[in-house]
């Protein structure tokens, strides 16, 4: 069964620094959770077909999801994914008046009944609540260029 997590939030930068904080390694770090690292497979790029790995820092089993970018346009990323969860993480920067607009859509599938009924438990409700503290936090690093430049 498919799920999906929708966020957005009204960025006061250009489109040009929010695509920035999505696509460049180094301003990512700043804002994903500290349990999140995202791993180039190769060098760091987020071309179209480009690869990566999302690992969660959990201590001994360290989860991994694969990424590929699957669709790329000035503006929009999706990273289409498999590991324990299947699905796309789109990421869409929407020029509005005095800024802009970021939609983060998760949505994706978990095969394995044992680890969907893990995640309903015990860590659902903690993802929702990340996506928009990511959203937050992407938001001050944004906003930070913005005025910097």
């Amino acid at each position: 069964m498919s799920q999906v997590f929708e966020h957005f939030i009204q960025i006061n930068a250009t489109a040009t620094v929010v695509e920035r904080c999505i696509t460049e390694q180094a301003l990512m770090h700043r804002w994903l959770n500290p349990i999140l690292r995202c791993e180039p497979v190769g060098d760091w790029s987020t071309d179209l077909g480009s690869k990566s790995r999302f690992v969660i820092q959990i201590p001994i089993i360290k989860p991994q999801l694969n990424s590929t970018v699957v669709e790329r346009q000035p503006g929009l990323i999706i990273w289409g994914f498999d590991g324990f969860f299947q699905g796309r993480d789109r990421w869409e920067c929407q020029p509005v008046n005095k800024g802009t607009r970021l939609l983060n859509r998760f949505e994706f599938e978990i095969p394995n009944p044992l680890v969907s009924w893990g995640f309903k438990t015990f860590a659902e409700v903690w993802t929702k609540e990340d996506m928009q503290a990511q959203l937050h936090r992407l938001k001050r690093v944004a906003e930070e260029i913005q005025i910097s430049q």
